[in-house]
């Protein structure tokens, strides 16, 4: 059985997305050992209800020792699903297992420090991009340049606003992010 650790800062879809997918099997022999918060979330309320133990590391002068301290030894992966804080070198000084992230466009265009949640989809929309769509990526000291492991894209349409690109883009991040998960543990023998 392979551990996952969850890192996030939200709500919670993703986390939510996940353990229905280790539930169904899409996610084969997995189990989520520990859910981290940054902050005061609905993503914590949302882990309670699910059964899953989760800590909350508020931001601050200690946050990575904190957080390399809570990290599970016996975890396998460590999930980003909208983690808004950046891991600094010593987290990839002292973390030797995959940890991977999900960014909400189409890497590597609108990547980078401050590119999260809906200041992504507006930089595509006023880009005038014609597509945009979701990535599942190795995280890496350096913001959203990690090699990428799934990507997957859908063509804007002519009246696209940012909540309809949000919602698209969810439902992507829904679609690839589990089968990234089950790719990297599968590869992980």
């Amino acid at each position: 059985m392979k551990n996952i650790c969850i890192l996030l800062s939200g709500s919670g879809t993703n986390l939510q997305n996940i353990f229905e997918n280790i539930k169904d099997g899409k996610i084969q022999n997995a189990k989520i050992n520990l859910v981290i918060a940054d902050r005061e979330c609905f993503a914590l309320e949302r882990a309670k209800n699910l059964g899953l133990k989760s800590i909350l590391i508020k931001r601050g002068k200690s946050f990575t020792e904190e957080l390399l301290n809570a990290i599970p030894e016996n975890t396998d992966l460590i999930v980003l699903a909208g983690f808004l804080s950046i891991l600094n070198k010593e987290i990839f000084n002292k973390i030797y297992v995959p940890i991977i992230n999900i960014h909400p466009a189409l890497l590597p265009k609108f990547g980078g420090k401050g590119m999260w949640g809906n200041n992504v989809h507006n930089a595509v929309l006023e880009n005038n991009e014609t597509e945009s769509g979701a990535t599942v990526h190795f995280v890496t000291q350096e913001v959203d340049e990690g090699e990428i492991i799934l990507q997957k894209s859908f063509k804007l349409i002519e009246d696209e606003t940012t909540e309809t690109l949000a919602e698209k883009v969810h439902k992507i991040e829904y679609e690839i992010f589990p089968k990234a998960i089950q790719q990297i543990l599968n590869s992980e023998k």
